[in-house]
């Protein structure tokens, strides 16, 4: 379990540096930069499928929306100067708990 753990950890660092990314794209009309956030997202698919072929789908895609929507919002804050106010904080600890919370669950039968 630990080498599909790790192929999805990987993913979602790719992921969350394409969505980094994005605003150097200038909407896609910078092609340096596009091509790096599409091939970022691109590998970052890749890892999942190959991910999801050991792990549940369901956990695997928590897994990967709440840890990387939570570093997105991180480095939003940290590098892009986004705002984090008393409502981000709140939004980012309920995604964290439903992760862990989905994770937790073993349903019977």
């Amino acid at each position: 379990m630990v080498g599909p753990l790790l192929l999805l950890l990987l993913a979602i660092a790719l992921e969350v540096a394409a969505t980094s990314l994005l605003p150097r794209t200038a909407g896609f009309r910078d092609p340096m930069w596009t091509v790096l956030v599409l091939l970022g997202y691109a590998i970052s698919i890749w890892l999942l499928a190959l991910v999801v072929r050991s792990m549940p789908v369901s956990v695997t895609y928590a897994l990967r929306s709440g840890i990387g929507t939570a570093a997105v919002a991180v480095i939003g804050v940290m590098y892009l100067g986004e705002r984090l106010d008393a409502l981000k904080v709140v939004a980012i600890a309920l995604i964290v708990v439903g992760v862990v919370v989905l994770n937790l669950h073993h349903p019977t039968g």
